[in-house]
């Protein structure tokens, strides 16, 4: 498989390592990256996606012991996290050992487009705008009821990185309706490609187009910073088909564990 001239392993290293290097943090976020293992650590992050073991590469000898640790690090800060076993992780059976331990988990998809051939309908009506100081605060709002996180350092995240001057590459859109916010979505410019992450339609509004046009609205952005491959995460049973019907390939199925 190619896609924009992209191999498979190529791919994979887009959507699952290149984000870790080009992932923006939080000012509490603790990121313990070694040979093998990628995980952060974000104490004001009670339910949100701060807090997660990305890549996990352990010996059978110590894989016990070190799971154990992890679940001690995050339930000291109360935390929620989520932990994504990728087709390097080791050992193979690190889903079962999860799962024993309680852990639920729920799949995810790593899908891929040339950007070039995605032809993407719009909503009528759906008015998607970029994402600066004077309308964070909306996005940050919809992004954490959406998602079903604090406001308060989802909030004091976004505003971070928009102050920040050096910081090029993550871009955040917010979709409305004759000025009713709808949904949110967001992507990371890394040096090959975008990596699509965060997009959320509220209740009441789905189904009508809003996911459609931040869809459209990214991709022709990342279009624009001379980008030609679009990765992404979808979950299996809701965004993964609308993202297959509209030119995705399906990469590889994860599957993603959650603490809690």
């Amino acid at each position: 498989m190619t896609i924009a001239g992209f191999t498979r392993d190529e791919l994979l290293h887009e959507a699952l390592v290149a984000p870790c290097d080009g992932r923006s943090v939080c000012a509490d976020t603790q990121v313990h990256q070694r040979p093998g293992w990628f995980q952060l650590l974000t104490p004001s992050f009670r339910h949100g996606g701060f807090n997660e073991v990305a890549f996990a590469r352990l010996d059978d000898a110590d894989v016990e012991s070190v799971i154990d640790a992890t679940i001690a690090q995050y339930d000291a800060h109360g935390l929620r996290f989520r932990w994504t076993i990728t087709p390097d992780c080791r050992p193979l059976d690190l889903p079962e050992r999860l799962a024993r331990r309680g852990f639920r988990s729920e799949s995810v998809v790593v899908m891929a487009a040339a950007i070039a051939g995605l032809q993407i309908p719009e909503a009528e009506g759906v008015v998607v705008e970029r994402v600066g100081p004077h309308n964070v605060e909306v996005h940050a709002d919809v992004s954490a009821r959406g998602w079903g996180t604090e406001l308060a350092p989802l909030l004091a995240f976004q505003r971070g990185v928009l102050a920040d001057p050096t910081d090029d590459r993550s871009h955040f859109f917010l979709a409305s309706r004759d000025g009713e916010p709808l949904g949110i979505g967001n992507y990371k410019a890394l040096p090959r490609s975008a990596f699509l992450i965060g997009a959320v339609v509220l209740d009441g509004h789905r189904s009508r187009g809003a996911y459609r046009s931040l869809l459209a609205a990214r991709v022709r952005h990342a279009a624009a910073r001379g980008l030609e491959l679009v990765t992404t995460h979808a979950r299996a049973a809701t965004s993964a088909p609308i993202l297959e019907r509209l030119g995705f390939a399906r990469i590889a199925e994860l599957p993603v564990f959650f603490n809690r």
